[in-house]
């Protein structure tokens, strides 16, 4: 059973930074393709940045270059950095897992969820 749990959500300032992990259980973490996704109440949940197993990296136009998506593959873990934060960025963050190398921002690609961790960015 692979699971993930995220952290480092939290009540940050306009113009703050944030950095989001994600842990993920099981041993071919390596393989796995992994990406953010978000949701703000009462908004459906939408893509925020992938990452392949190889370390090839998307983001939704939003958040490019303030977001950037990271892995470390001897702790199970990838990241979330967040710099530049807006109020617009407020919601919860979710990790996502695909059994698949290949990353991508369809929700449907992914196989495996985290329970999300809350960010509020105040203005």
């Amino acid at each position: 059973q692979v699971q993930l749990v995220e952290s480092g959500g939290g009540l940050v300032q306009a113009g703050g930074s944030l950095r989001l992990s994600c842990v993920v259980s099981g041993r071919t973490f390596s393989s796995y393709a992994m990406g953010w996704f978000r949701q703000a109440p009462g908004k459906e949940r939408e893509f925020v940045a992938t990452i392949s197993s190889e370390g090839n990296t998307a983001y939704e136009e939003s958040v490019q270059g303030r977001f950037t998506i990271s892995r470390d593959n001897a702790k199970n873990t990838v990241y979330l950095q967040m710099s530049s934060l807006k109020a617009d960025d407020t919601g919860t963050y979710y990790c996502a897992a695909s059994a698949t190398p290949y990353a991508s921002n369809w929700d449907t690609h992914y196989d495996y969820w985290g329970q999300g961790t809350q960010v509020t960015v105040s203005s």
